[in-house]
C-alpha cells in the first residue's frame, strides 16, 4: 500500500490519526504487504486445492417422526381432561 491510497482510506473512513497512529498504521500494512508477497514466492503448484485442512464428516440421521408416548398415557397426571384435552382454570377473565 502507497502512502496515497493510505490517505485516500484515511478520508474514505473519515479517520483523524495522528502523525504517530499513521508511521504505525502504515508500518502494519507494509508489513502485511511484504508477508503476502513473501507467501506467493512459495511455490505450491504441487500442492492439491482443498477447502478445509481437516476432512469434514457430517453424520446425519434420518428425520423420522416418532411419537413415544401416547395422549392418554400423557392426560393421566392430568387433574381433569375433556374429550382428549387438558382443562385448566381460567386464568385471564
Amino acid at each position: 500500500m502507497d502512502k496515497d491510497t493510505f490517505r485516500r482510506l484515511e478520508l474514505l473512513n473519515q479517520l483523524k490519526l495522528t502523525e504517530t497512529e499513521k508511521t504505525d498504521a502504515f508500518a502494519f500494512f507494509e508489513s502485511r504487504e511484504n508477508e503476502r508477497l513473501a507467501l506467493e514466492k512459495i511455490d505450491t503448484s504441487s500442492v492439491e486445492r482443498m477447502v478445509h485442512v481437516m476432512p469434514i464428516m457430517t453424520v446425519v440421521r434420518e428425520d423420522v417422526a416418532v411419537q413415544k408416548f401416547s395422549r392418554e398415557a400423557l392426560q393421566q397426571g392430568a387433574p381433569e381432561t375433556d374429550e382428549g384435552y387438558w382443562c385448566v382454570p381460567r386464568v385471564v377473565e
